[in-house]
Protein backbone atom coordinates (compact mmCIF):
# COMPACT_ATOMS: atom_id res chain seq x y z
CA UNK A 1 0.00 0.00 0.00
CA UNK A 2 3.04 2.27 0.36
CA UNK A 3 2.79 3.54 -3.21
CA UNK A 4 -0.95 3.81 -3.82
CA UNK A 5 -0.43 7.56 -4.09
CA UNK A 6 2.07 7.19 -6.96
CA UNK A 7 0.90 8.16 -10.42
CA UNK A 8 1.91 4.80 -11.90
CA UNK A 9 2.06 2.17 -9.15
CA UNK A 10 4.95 -0.26 -9.39
CA UNK A 11 2.93 -3.24 -8.14
CA UNK A 12 2.05 -5.68 -10.89
CA UNK A 13 -1.63 -6.01 -11.65
CA UNK A 14 -3.65 -8.57 -9.68
CA UNK A 15 -7.34 -7.78 -10.23
CA UNK A 16 -9.86 -8.47 -7.51
CA UNK A 17 -13.41 -7.65 -6.49
CA UNK A 18 -14.88 -6.23 -3.28
CA UNK A 19 -18.48 -5.66 -2.26
CA UNK A 20 -19.58 -2.34 -0.83
CA UNK A 21 -22.67 -3.03 1.25
CA UNK A 22 -24.41 -0.08 2.90
CA UNK A 23 -28.00 0.20 4.19
CA UNK A 24 -29.04 1.97 0.96
CA UNK A 25 -26.61 0.49 -1.54
CA UNK A 26 -24.82 -2.66 -2.70
CA UNK A 27 -22.06 -2.33 -5.28
CA UNK A 28 -19.56 -4.87 -6.58
CA UNK A 29 -16.31 -3.04 -7.34
CA UNK A 30 -13.26 -4.07 -9.35
CA UNK A 31 -9.98 -3.51 -7.51
CA UNK A 32 -6.31 -4.16 -8.21
CA UNK A 33 -2.94 -4.11 -6.51
CA UNK A 34 -1.28 -0.71 -6.32
CA UNK A 35 -4.44 1.13 -5.23
CA UNK A 36 -5.68 1.99 -1.74
CA UNK A 37 -7.19 -0.93 0.23
CA UNK A 38 -7.66 -3.34 -2.71
CA UNK A 39 -8.83 -6.32 -0.64
CA UNK A 40 -11.72 -4.73 1.29
CA UNK A 41 -13.52 -1.46 1.85
CA UNK A 42 -11.29 0.48 4.24
CA UNK A 43 -12.87 0.97 7.67
CA UNK A 44 -12.37 4.75 7.51
CA UNK A 45 -14.18 4.88 4.16
CA UNK A 46 -17.02 2.81 5.62
CA UNK A 47 -17.29 5.12 8.65
CA UNK A 48 -17.45 8.13 6.32
CA UNK A 49 -20.14 6.59 4.09
CA UNK A 50 -22.26 5.46 7.05
CA UNK A 51 -21.97 8.76 8.95
CA UNK A 52 -22.13 11.82 6.71
CA UNK A 53 -25.42 13.42 5.69
CA UNK A 54 -26.58 12.94 2.08
CA UNK A 55 -24.70 15.01 -0.50
CA UNK A 56 -26.42 17.93 -2.25
CA UNK A 57 -28.96 16.61 -4.76
CA UNK A 58 -27.33 18.45 -7.67
CA UNK A 59 -24.27 20.48 -8.56
CA UNK A 60 -20.64 19.40 -8.57
CA UNK A 61 -19.37 17.00 -5.91
CA UNK A 62 -15.78 15.86 -5.34
CA UNK A 63 -14.31 12.58 -4.16
CA UNK A 64 -10.71 13.56 -3.40
CA UNK A 65 -8.44 10.52 -3.67
CA UNK A 66 -11.03 8.25 -5.24
CA UNK A 67 -9.14 4.94 -5.21
CA UNK A 68 -11.34 2.44 -7.07
CA UNK A 69 -14.43 4.54 -6.40
CA UNK A 70 -16.44 3.53 -3.31
CA UNK A 71 -16.94 7.14 -2.17
CA UNK A 72 -17.59 8.58 -5.65
CA UNK A 73 -20.08 5.86 -6.55
CA UNK A 74 -21.89 6.25 -3.24
CA UNK A 75 -22.18 10.02 -3.81
CA UNK A 76 -23.45 9.42 -7.35
CA UNK A 77 -26.00 6.84 -6.14
CA UNK A 78 -27.30 9.15 -3.43
CA UNK A 79 -27.36 12.25 -5.67
CA UNK A 80 -28.10 11.01 -9.21
CA UNK A 81 -28.61 14.54 -10.62
CA UNK A 82 -25.19 15.73 -9.40
CA UNK A 83 -21.91 15.49 -11.28
CA UNK A 84 -19.35 13.61 -9.20
CA UNK A 85 -15.70 14.37 -9.91
CA UNK A 86 -13.60 11.39 -8.82
CA UNK A 87 -9.96 12.46 -8.71
CA UNK A 88 -6.73 10.72 -7.85
CA UNK A 89 -3.08 10.95 -8.82
CA UNK A 90 -2.98 7.16 -9.30
CA UNK A 91 -3.85 6.35 -12.94
CA UNK A 92 -4.83 2.77 -12.07
CA UNK A 93 -7.31 4.10 -9.50
CA UNK A 94 -8.85 6.48 -12.03
CA UNK A 95 -9.29 3.67 -14.58
CA UNK A 96 -10.91 1.41 -11.99
CA UNK A 97 -13.31 4.13 -10.83
CA UNK A 98 -14.31 4.80 -14.42
CA UNK A 99 -15.00 1.10 -15.06
CA UNK A 100 -16.87 0.67 -11.77
CA UNK A 101 -19.06 3.71 -12.45
CA UNK A 102 -19.97 2.41 -15.92
CA UNK A 103 -20.72 -1.07 -14.57
CA UNK A 104 -23.04 0.48 -11.96
CA UNK A 105 -24.79 2.68 -14.56
CA UNK A 106 -23.58 5.85 -12.83
CA UNK A 107 -22.85 7.99 -15.88
CA UNK A 108 -22.42 11.32 -14.08
CA UNK A 109 -19.16 10.20 -12.45
CA UNK A 110 -16.15 11.88 -14.05
CA UNK A 111 -13.02 9.96 -13.08
CA UNK A 112 -9.76 11.74 -13.87
CA UNK A 113 -6.25 12.59 -12.76
CA UNK A 114 -6.23 15.42 -10.23
CA UNK A 115 -4.45 17.74 -12.68
CA UNK A 116 -7.16 17.32 -15.35
CA UNK A 117 -10.06 18.91 -13.45
CA UNK A 118 -10.97 22.25 -15.10
CA UNK A 119 -9.86 25.20 -13.00
CA UNK A 120 -13.29 26.86 -13.04
CA UNK A 121 -15.16 23.96 -11.36
CA UNK A 122 -16.16 24.54 -7.73
CA UNK A 123 -17.67 21.93 -5.46
CA UNK A 124 -20.85 21.90 -3.41
CA UNK A 125 -19.46 19.02 -1.34
CA UNK A 126 -16.14 17.23 -0.92
CA UNK A 127 -15.91 13.78 0.63
CA UNK A 128 -12.47 12.30 1.22
CA UNK A 129 -10.47 9.65 2.97
CA UNK A 130 -7.28 11.65 2.33
CA UNK A 131 -3.89 10.03 1.81
CA UNK A 132 -2.49 10.86 5.25
CA UNK A 133 0.62 8.76 4.61
CA UNK A 134 1.92 11.16 1.95
CA UNK A 135 3.21 13.28 4.84
CA UNK A 136 2.04 16.54 6.37
CA UNK A 137 3.50 19.01 3.83
CA UNK A 138 2.00 17.17 0.85
CA UNK A 139 -1.29 16.58 2.70
CA UNK A 140 -1.57 20.26 3.63
CA UNK A 141 -0.80 21.30 0.06
CA UNK A 142 -3.42 18.90 -1.32
CA UNK A 143 -6.13 20.00 1.12
CA UNK A 144 -5.39 23.69 0.53
CA UNK A 145 -5.63 23.15 -3.23
CA UNK A 146 -9.04 21.49 -3.10
CA UNK A 147 -10.74 23.08 -0.09
CA UNK A 148 -10.30 26.51 -1.68
CA UNK A 149 -12.54 25.21 -4.47
CA UNK A 150 -15.54 24.72 -2.20
CA UNK A 151 -18.47 26.71 -3.54
CA UNK A 152 -20.14 29.22 -1.20
CA UNK A 153 -22.04 27.16 1.35
CA UNK A 154 -20.14 24.01 0.36
CA UNK A 155 -18.99 21.53 2.99
CA UNK A 156 -16.16 19.00 3.06
CA UNK A 157 -16.16 15.81 5.10
CA UNK A 158 -12.80 14.19 5.77
CA UNK A 159 -12.26 10.89 7.59
CA UNK A 160 -8.98 10.62 9.47
CA UNK A 161 -7.79 8.01 11.93
CA UNK A 162 -7.22 9.41 15.41
CA UNK A 163 -3.77 7.79 15.66
CA UNK A 164 -2.75 9.26 12.29
CA UNK A 165 -3.31 12.85 13.36
CA UNK A 166 -7.00 13.75 13.06
CA UNK A 167 -6.85 16.15 16.00
CA UNK A 168 -3.71 17.93 14.75
CA UNK A 169 -5.23 18.15 11.26
CA UNK A 170 -8.36 19.73 12.73
CA UNK A 171 -6.20 22.29 14.54
CA UNK A 172 -4.20 23.02 11.38
CA UNK A 173 -7.40 23.57 9.37
CA UNK A 174 -8.59 26.05 11.99
CA UNK A 175 -5.26 27.88 11.86
CA UNK A 176 -5.71 28.23 8.08
CA UNK A 177 -9.06 29.97 8.58
CA UNK A 178 -11.39 27.02 7.97
CA UNK A 179 -14.28 26.14 10.24
CA UNK A 180 -13.29 22.59 11.17
CA UNK A 181 -15.39 20.60 13.61
CA UNK A 182 -15.63 16.97 14.58
CA UNK A 183 -18.85 15.65 13.08
CA UNK A 184 -18.53 12.12 14.47
CA UNK A 185 -16.10 9.64 15.97
CA UNK A 186 -16.23 5.87 15.57
CA UNK A 187 -13.75 2.98 15.68
CA UNK A 188 -10.78 5.37 16.19
CA UNK A 189 -11.80 7.44 13.15
CA UNK A 190 -12.87 11.07 13.20
CA UNK A 191 -15.14 12.68 10.63
CA UNK A 192 -14.08 16.31 10.22
CA UNK A 193 -16.57 18.79 8.78
CA UNK A 194 -14.85 21.69 7.03
CA UNK A 195 -16.42 24.96 5.84
CA UNK A 196 -15.12 28.35 4.78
Amino acid sequence: MAHYFSERPGASSRPGVVDLVLPDLHLRLETDRGVFSPERIDLGTRVLLETVPPPPAEGDLLDLGCGYGPIALTMASRAPEATVWAVDVNRRSVELTERNARAAGLYKVRAMHADEVPDDVTFDAIWSNPAIRIGKPALHEMLTRWLTRLAPGGVAYLVVQKHLGSDSLQRWLGEQGWQASREASRAAYRILRVKR
